[in-house]
Formats: C-alpha cells, sequence, structure tokens
C-alpha cells in the first residue's frame, strides 16, 4: 500500500559536496528535506520508490543504471542502488539514490520516466503504478523528484524573471500543498517546456499514482523557494486510508 509521497527537488546542490562549504543557500532546501523525508519514515515505510524524469528527450519507461556518480557535475561522488545495468543514471536517479543513503531510506527501487512523456502517458504509468501499489502488502513511499520553474528571479538560469514562468511554478507549488492531483494531472507539457519546468513529468506519474492507489492524503509543504532562480519545493504527502 502507499503510506506516504515525498517532493524533493532535483538539485545537485542538496549535495554538500557539490555545494561546497560556502554554499550556505542550500542548508534551508536541505534541511526541509532531512525533515520531510523524517516525517514519512516515521509512518513506517518497507520500500521507497523514486520517481523521476530521464536526462534524454524520450518518452515511456526508462531502464537506467542502478549506480552512477555526480562526476558530470563536479565531484564523482559514486550512488547506488542496485547491480542492474543500463543507461546512464540521470540526475533524478542520482539524487533518489544520493538521498537513499544520506537518510538511510532501506530498500529503493527506480521508476524514471522519459521526460518528453505526454501528460496523458504520465497519467497510463501512474495509474499502473497507483494499481501495483494498492496491492502490494509492503508499506511503500514515493520519493518524486523534480525541479519547477527556471526563470523565477533576474539572474535565473532559464534567462532572467518571466511572469509568466513565476504564475506556473506558484500553481505548481499551490498544487502539491492542496494534493491537488487533478492540477497536476493538468499541467500541459508546452508551458512546462518553455519555463524549464524539470518535474512535470514525475508530478505527474506520482498524482495518477496517488489517484490509482485508493489512499487519501494529508499535505504538508516544508519548503517553496527558489534561492538559484530555479523553484524548489520540498512537501509530503501522507496517506490517511482507503478512499473507498
Amino acid at each position: 500500500m502507499l503510506a506516504a509521497v515525498v517532493f524533493v527537488p532535483s538539485a545537485p546542490l542538496l549535495v554538500p559536496e557539490l555545494a561546497g562549504p560556502s554554499a550556505f543557500d542550500t542548508e534551508p532546501v536541505r534541511s526541509a528535506v532531512r525533515d520531510a523525508l523524517a516525517d514519512a519514515a516515521s509512518t513506517g515505510i518497507d520500500r521507497w520508490v523514486v520517481v523521476g524524469a530521464s536526462d534524454d528527450p524520450v518518452t515511456g519507461p526508462v531502464e537506467e543504471s542502478g549506480s552512477g556518480g555526480f562526476a558530470r557535475y563536479g565531484v564523482d561522488g559514486r550512488v547506488s542502488v542496485s547491480d542492474r545495468t543500463g543507461r546512464r543514471m540521470s540526475l533524478s536517479a542520482l539524487i533518489g539514490a544520493w538521498l537513499r543513503e544520506w537518510a538511510a531510506l532501506g530498500p529503493t527501487s527506480m521508476s524514471i520516466v522519459g521526460r518528453a512523456t505526454t501528460p496523458a502517458e504520465c497519467a497510463v504509468i501512474g495509474a499502473d503504478l497507483g494499481a501495483r501499489l494498492r496491492k502490494s502488502p509492503e508499506r511503500i513511499g514515493l520519493l518524486v523528484v523534480g525541479d519547477g520553474s527556471t526563470a523565477l528571479t533576474p539572474k535565473a538560469p532559464g534567462g532572467g524573471r518571466r511572469d509568466s514562468a513565476v504564475a506556473l511554478n506558484d500553481s505548481i507549488v499551490a498544487a502539491i500543498a492542496a494534493a491537488d492531483t487533478a492540477a497536476l494531472l493538468d499541467l500541459d507539457d508546452a508551458p512546462c517546456d518553455t519555463e524549464g519546468v524539470g518535474g512535470r513529468v514525475a508530478w505527474q506519474v506520482a498524482a495518477a499514482a496517488v489517484d490509482h492507489s485508493g489512499s487519501g492524503v494529508v499535505a504538508k509543504t516544508r519548503y517553496a523557494e527558489a534561492p538559484f532562480g530555479v523553484g524548489y519545493v520540498v512537501g509530503t504527502w501522507t496517506v490517511t486510508g482507503d478512499r473507498s
């Protein structure tokens, strides 16, 4: 059964070795992630599933390696969840694997979906995941890895601040804060791509999974800021029971 959903950024700067000793702006988001994972773990999680998007513009479920490293981000710290072979681990998978070790999450598997997957396809993939969660005797936590818009401040990497990016990011944060699965599933891929939203695919798969798991949830947002011009949101959906 589904026990909890934790939303975290797909940010290399969560990793202290990549952020550097003087990157004080990363500590609040890292602390929020730590607290969100602790909240979820306190409900009793037998197994985690990392839900994220691939780096490559492909569609559908993606088979990635079960181990990898952060060398392309400056420090070759190695992380692993299994001995599975496949294409190089995406950033979202690397972050999920690092969080598994950093927070001692226990058994963890990956559900990585191509970042070009359409909303309709995400809904199907998430529905299948949710149905499997509902049948599982284990208490399962979803670790959903993804970023918001990349144009939220004047120095943002997406070309500076855009009102359209801010409005879209605000709507995403509000949907996660309200556990509004319909709003997440309604996200349009075209404006998300335009505003640099990297988390759409992961959020839509997770939203559909929750809908089809039969679980009711209570939402709590711990962090929603853009310290580097990119939307980071950290939140927890805690399962309250079966809706059926």
